[in-house]
């Protein structure tokens, strides 16, 4: 089906547009954060997608970006700051169109003024709270705000906060709004009409890698302890692979040295450029040819043993970092230091 210019585009077709523009790699980062049925539907109308005008492209890709920079102006300074940000930079007519398409969000995001108050004020309004109370405030912090929250607790409240996030659900919309009742904050009509998806896994992995690594050891020593099987399922998605290029040269050539040669071959074979040259950059012509020879003569490989490889790698680098050998940033303006 071709797309004629004149139609307006619906919802579901500018997705589609932007996934095929985006490339392969980036969409399939964004299709791991879909449930099912949204897949089903988007991978139906990708395949329908017909030709698509250099003009479209730029448009989708164009509107995609002011909507995540209106969400991100709301997030630091709310709707009518959002609002006044975007009548600046693009006029009253289209800011008042940005903002009336993330309505329906807005009013699902409960919470929005303790996300605007400081950290270390809003640590003394909840530090005699249940830590799971503290738990599902933090799921709804900006993860810079929640890892200093994080950091504030006393040792044996992190490692229970952290467990708490990483195992959370569902949250009644009724239990959000007693909190918030709680918190005497005056948002009880942003509380959302159905269930909130809060924490797990990816929330607490967030904080923790913005989180200083003392804390961070606190509450992993604590986790493996009381729960090992959570605490390698968090540990398996605190660094990934493509994280590499965040350390320095003498990092990475500390890496290169403990890692298999064949690891890394099949690890790269699955990267972006990106980390591909920011690696080979840290070994001798000589070596990088020859890795490159190696790669090009395995062919096709399978998507697992790619993974497979990476994880390898990255445990490498969790050993070093453990050991003190390096330290990785984890967010924030701090430099890597060895």
């Amino acid at each position: 089906m071709t797309m004629a210019q004149a139609q307006p585009l619906t919802g579901i077709q500018k997705a589609a547009i932007l996934m095929i523009s985006l490339g392969s790699q980036n969409s399939a980062k964004i299709v791991q954060n879909l449930n099912e049925l949204e897949i089903e539907k988007l991978t139906l109308e990708m395949s329908n997608v017909g030709k698509i005008t250099p003009e479209q492209r730029d448009n989708v890709i164009e509107e995609f970006h002011q909507m995540c920079l209106a969400n991100d102006y709301i997030s630091y300074g709310g709707v009518d700051y959002a609002r006044e940000v975007l009548e600046r930079a693009l006029g009253e007519p289209k800011a008042n169109e940005i903002i009336s398409r993330l309505a329906s969000n807005l009013k699902m995001r409960p919470f929005d003024l303790v996300r605007r108050t400081d950290p270390k004020q809003l640590f003394s309004f909840i530090q005699g709270e249940h830590p799971q109370t503290i738990a599902l405030i933090m799921t709804h912090l900006p993860v810079d705000k929640a890892a200093t929250l994080l950091a504030s607790l006393n040792q044996e409240r992190q490692a229970d906060v952290a467990k708490r996030i990483a195992i959370m659900g569902r949250t009644s919309p009724d239990v959000l709004k007693e909190i918030e009742k709680v918190l005497e904050r005056k948002i009880s009509s942003l509380a959302p009409t159905d269930y909130t998806s809060s924490g797990g896994i990816q929330n607490i992995v967030d904080v923790l890698n913005r989180t200083d690594p003392g804390t961070v050891k606190v509450v992993m020593d604590a986790l493996e302890q009381d729960d090992p099987e959570l605490a390698e399922q968090i540990k398996r998605q605190m660094f990934v692979f493509e994280d590499i290029i965040t350390l320095d040269d003498r990092g990475i050539q500390m890496v290169l040295r403990e890692v298999d040669t064949k690891d890394l071959g099949l690890a790269l074979k699955g990267s972006n450029p990106e980390v591909v040259e920011k690696v080979m950059g840290n070994m001798s012509s000589r070596a990088g040819q020859m890795l490159r020879e190696d790669m090009e003569f395995m062919g096709p490989v399978r998507l697992r043993d790619v993974e497979e490889a990476q994880q390898r790698i990255v445990k490498v680098i969790r050993k070093l970092e453990e050991s003190g050998a390096i330290v990785i940033s984890r967010g924030g303006a701090d430099e890597i230091v060895y």
